[in-house]
């Protein structure tokens, strides 16, 4: 018998394992990557009796993979919210997958353990840009305004992290970073004691400061989509940035369209704040498309296919 934590790389795939494994402590061999490598399941061969938890990658896109554990007799458990399509009935399979926009794999988890690591439940929430729903789930806790920006500072960081087209965009690969992270019970220690927690702090603010002079390639009341460069560093930033604008301009939707160097480009779609729909959907209309309602992405977008991707985007949300 052995056991596997399958996550994405992000705040909510980091936060939502360590409070399972905080409650439920367990030798596994960790299986994941940057925030767009989502297709993991392929990468494990399981025998009967196995036990894989699986944590904030689409059902939809390991279908194939998850049927084929389930038919080993695999003992998978799956928590997610990103698009799923239909689930597969399995006594094998214990799934959690909730596809509103108001949730996280990790409020989901913190759901499922009634709260009892709610502060990481939290982290991972702020990560995914659910500033209100991260309030929340810590309500119990009577923190102080010092203490919330810190935990949404911790979700940013650890999400920031987590984008890259390899893991050698990373300052820290995602398995590194959840070790890090796991030597930790309580989020405000590792803020305090952690070199990782310094040294995404440092690579955060860096990389921001170079975001300031975008080119803008369309900017309306409802929409603005803009231009990052072929550098590590705009590959990092795209997604948090994407969630800054969201939070200053509630009411517009965003895109920030990242070149690549194979002529192709790398989208990173946020729906407005204040109407979180869509962005699945217009992202699936294209190859290597995905996400959930709010936030969504294309890996590689064909040059030629730009225009049409901004003409849908304005279609959708203008």
């Amino acid at each position: 018998m052995r056991y596997y934590d399958v996550f994405n790389g992000d705040a909510d795939g980091i936060c939502a394992l360590h409070q399972l494994r905080l409650q439920r402590p367990q030798h596994s061999t960790l299986v994941t990557g940057v925030k767009r490598d989502i297709a993991l399941l392929k990468k494990l061969k399981v025998e009967a009796g196995d036990h894989i938890t699986v944590l904030d990658i689409s059902l939809d896109k390991n279908r194939k993979a998850l049927q084929q554990m389930l038919d080993e007799k695999a003992h998978v458990q799956y928590f997610d919210h990103h698009f799923s399509g239909d689930i597969p009935v399995s006594e094998y399979l214990f799934a959690c997958i909730e596809t509103s926009a108001e949730v996280c794999t990790s409020l989901l988890v913190n759901q499922h353990l009634q709260g009892a690591q709610c502060l990481w439940g939290a982290v991972g929430a702020f990560g995914d840009n659910l500033h209100h729903q991260a309030r929340l789930a810590v309500k119990s806790q009577h923190l102080d305004e010092h203490q919330w920006a810190s935990l949404e500072r911790l979700g940013t960081l650890i999400n920031y992290n987590a984008y890259g087209i390899t893991t050698d965009d990373l300052w820290l690969s995602p398995d590194r970073l959840y070790r890090a992270v796991a030597l930790f019970t309580d989020p405000f220690a590792f803020i305090a004691e952690s070199p990782a927690y310094r040294l995404l702090d440092e690579g955060y603010a860096s990389d921001i400061a170079q975001s300031d002079d975008l080119q803008t390639i369309v900017e309306q009341s409802s929409v603005a989509a803009f231009l990052l460069p072929n550098e590590p560093w705009a590959r990092r930033i795209s997604g948090v940035l994407g969630n800054q604008l969201a939070r200053q301009h509630p009411t517009r939707a965003h895109a920030l369209i990242t070149q690549m160097t194979d002529a192709c480009y790398r989208i990173s779609v946020r729906a407005p704040l204040n109407d979180k729909k869509n962005a699945d959907t217009l992202c699936m209309q294209f190859p290597t498309g995905g996400g959930r309602k709010a936030a969504a992405g294309i890996n590689s977008l064909p040059a030629h296919a730009l225009e049409d991707f901004i003409a849908a985007f304005r279609s959708c949300y203008g």
